[in-house]
């Protein structure tokens, strides 16, 4: 029989004292902002849609280990971050309510858990399922909102911007714009970044490069860029997607470089491509490439020797 061995990295380790499931209920309480001002400008859909994503989320993790036989994980929370965040990329719109359990599904069994379960999938598995959503339910997925206006669709405000049409900065900081359930308010968001900050869940790394190249690029090509800030999923998915622990480089470096591609990416789909949003495809391509990204910006360690091929 095969002798299992435990493989160390050479030292030094470093231990942080805080669990999992402490740091996913601080990413929680950071969403609460976004989850209430969903919940006011789109009503009891809002609501219902996020329920449901969170419900399935759970319902499909347990599923899972209940079949491999395997210890239940549901205590370290993070299907419920799961559910949330993949709950407010979802249009307002009655038919989101089954979408959010059929996107849980994705998220949870295929992106997840089926790599191995948390902690060793290469996609954000929220990103995951919304692209995955986007491109089964386009006509669903596409189908937007006003807030308090119940069952007229209106463009959202990149969309309008592609036809010409402005929308006041106010409202989009506020929120108060057609949109997903949860990047349509700015201050929300913003709220949300504050609070993973100081309880240093996040670092600024990310989400700076990310919102900040966004805005060059923007710039660059001729667009407005605090509109471009403001606008789509850019504030959400850059705070809450793109700073996943696994799915994102781990120095600091790294994380700059990772913010900088995404950033890139969705400025060239924002103004080049068919589409008026480019953050969870952005966000996806450079999950691929972050293990590029380590191999050449984690520190040799000391005393290495390079081996020769």
């Amino acid at each position: 029989m095969a002798e299992n061995r435990l493989i160390v990295n050479s030292s030094p380790h470093l231990k942080g004292m805080r669990s999992t499931s402490g740091i996913m209920l601080d990413v929680i309480i950071a969403l609460i902002p976004a989850v209430i001002l969903s919940v006011y400008f789109f009503s009891y859909i809002a609501a219902l849609v996020i329920l449901v994503s969170v419900a399935s989320s759970l319902f499909f993790e347990f599923l899972y280990n209940l079949a491999s036989h395997k210890k239940q994980t549901l205590g370290n929370l993070s299907a419920v971050v799961t559910g949330v965040i993949l709950a407010l990329n979802l249009p307002p719109a009655k038919s989101s309510i089954w979408i959010a359990a059929v996107g849980s599904f994705v998220a949870i069994i295929i992106v997840k858990m089926l790599f191995g379960g948390l902690g060793k999938n290469i996609f954000n598995p929220a990103m995951a399922a919304r692209v995955f959503l986007t491109v089964s339910f386009a006509g669903q997925m596409t189908s937007w909102y006003a807030p308090g206006v119940d069952g007229i669709t209106s463009a959202t405000p990149l969309a309008m911007a592609q036809n010409g049409m402005t929308t006041g900065y106010m409202d989009l900081f506020l929120g108060n714009i057609p949109g997903s359930l949860g990047e349509t308010s700015a201050l929300a968001i913003l709220i949300g970044f504050i609070w993973l900050i100081s309880r240093r869940v996040i670092t600024w790394h990310i989400p700076t490069a990310f919102i900040a190249s966004t805005a060059l690029f923007t710039f660059i090509f001729g667009q407005d860029p605090l509109f471009h800030i403001l606008s789509g999923g850019l504030m959400l998915g850059a705070v809450f997607m793109a700073t996943d622990y696994v799915t994102s480089p781990t120095t600091w470096k790294g994380k700059m470089i990772f913010g900088f591609g995404c950033g890139l990416i969705t400025a060239a789909i924002r103004v080049f491509g068919s589409l008026p949003e480019g953050v969870s495809f952005s966000i996806l391509f450079m999950n691929a490439v972050v293990p590029l990204i380590d191999r050449y910006t984690v520190p040799k360690s000391f005393g290495e020797v390079k081996k020769n091929a």
